[in-house]
């Protein structure tokens, strides 16, 4: 049993890292998906008392923010793995001018994720963790060990 755990800025790669590593596999946890903290935490829930492998898709900035994962999927045995999107703020803007609706992501909003992102650590609980680079759709992924 597996929770993968995303961290990055918006339009750095999470989305397209779990479809291409992880759709058939895992399940997703995504709040551009809820909408509502209530919803996501019935579908964690659902998905730790199933045992069911799954992704958390979310920026995940700080260690508070992943910590409420990180404790849960502990509670339930799962490992916990956190795969960290090197932040490349001009690859993102031009990623995220891409995009249309509700996809499309302010600048100001990237800019706000970019300054608060903290680089993870093994004392936040993860069992494994890992560095992503995102560069013209191929993903090099490096141990962080």
């Amino acid at each position: 049993m597996e929770c993968i755990v995303l961290m990055g800025i918006q339009a750095s790669g999470k989305s397209s890292f779990y479809k291409e590593c992880y759709i058939d596999t895992h399940l997703r946890l995504n709040m551009d998906m809820l909408k509502t903290r209530y919803r996501e935490n019935l579908l964690l829930t659902a998905f730790l008392e199933a045992k069911q492998p799954f992704v958390v898709d979310n920026t995940n900035p700080l260690p508070e923010d992943r910590i409420k994962y990180i404790e849960a999927a502990k509670k339930y045995h799962f490992t916990v793995v956190g795969f960290f999107f090197e932040p490349d703020y001009e690859a993102s803007i031009r990623r995220n001018a891409q995009r249309t609706g509700k996809a499309f992501v302010r600048e100001i909003g990237i800019q706000s994720v970019l300054k608060k992102l903290v680089r993870p650590s093994y004392s936040e609980g993860f069992d494994e963790l890992h560095t992503v680079v995102s560069m013209n759709g191929t993903f090099t992924v490096k141990s962080m060990d």
